[in-house]
């Protein structure tokens, strides 16, 4: 298949190796990846924020950059992040609608309805588990609020998990609890953000997993941030870099081991193989 990568403007500017391991792992599988070039923000911080006009523009452009996937020049979209599909997904064609744009509307359905989130598209679309990772580690996964509420992704991140040779899946008290994070939520309301994350924290310690893992980086980050600030010995992963962990070439923790793939700032989505996609086509 041929597959373009919607790398997130999170994980683009904080988080590039999630990006990264998402490119390597379906090119291990055997898949043609691109990163498409002019892609941005989905628009979920101004829809959630109160600013559907001012998202409309941004909207504009994410299905301009992915439209190609409607002509057929991929067959499909994928991103590392639960909360940017749910945002394509349930935001974007009502956002248009919001402005007065049917016509945006449509199209946006139309580029929604190829993209997936990570775990969705190996079990569904593709039809694996077993991706052939190696991650001699012990996990607790942290299934994050639009995976489990708004896309519904199941136990699929769990069964990708569990084919992992080495490693050791352990079960997250309150696992359905929110970290607390919410994008601009935990800005908004930093005390009870800052109260959940904390419980959050409380139950990955108590499970004694080294690596706590999940398909967001965002939350990922608010877990990861409370659990430094404590001196917790658990690292964060997200499900690609995992996924994307073999024994020939393993996942180390940023600034483990310099110069080598998978460490923060090593590479920007996009350039491994040297690869990318213009735009073309699409909505105007």
């Amino acid at each position: 298949m041929r597959i373009a990568v919607f790398a997130t403007c999170l994980v683009d500017g904080l988080f590039p190796q999630a990006a990264v391991a998402t490119v390597r792992l379906l090119e291990r599988l055997g898949h043609d990846v691109v990163v498409p070039r002019g892609q941005a923000c989905c628009g979920q911080v101004h829809v959630n924020s109160g600013y559907p006009r001012e998202a409309a523009p941004v909207v504009r452009n994410h299905v301009r950059t992915f439209w190609p996937v409607v002509e057929g020049e991929w067959d499909a979209v994928v991103a590392p992040s639960g909360s940017c599909v749910g945002s394509t997904r349930h935001q974007q064609a009502r956002v248009a609608r919001q402005v007065g744009d049917e016509g945006l509307a449509r199209a946006a359905t139309a580029v929604a309805e190829r993209t997936y989130e990570l775990s969705e598209l190996l079990v569904d679309v593709l039809g694996v588990t077993d991706v052939g990772a190696w991650f001699p580690h012990t996990v607790t996964y942290h299934p994050t609020c639009h995976a489990l509420r708004m896309l519904r992704v199941g136990d699929r991140p769990e069964r990708l998990l569990r084919a992992v040779a080495g490693l050791e899946l352990v079960d997250l008290p309150d696992a359905d609890q929110c970290c607390g994070f919410g994008g601009t939520f935990a800005l908004k309301n930093a005390d009870t953000s800052t109260a959940m994350v904390a419980d959050k924290a409380d139950c990955v310690v108590a499970t004694g997993a080294d690596v706590v893992t999940a398909g967001d980086w965002s939350c990922l980050m608010n877990i990861d941030g409370a659990l430094s600030r404590r001196g917790a010995p658990v690292r964060a992963a997200h499900l690609a870099e995992i996924l994307a962990s073999t024994r020939d070439d393993p996942w180390r923790p940023p600034g483990s081991a310099p110069g080598r793939r998978g460490r923060a700032g090593t590479g920007r989505p996009g350039r491994p193989g040297g690869r990318s996609a213009a735009r073309t086509g699409g909505p105007r």
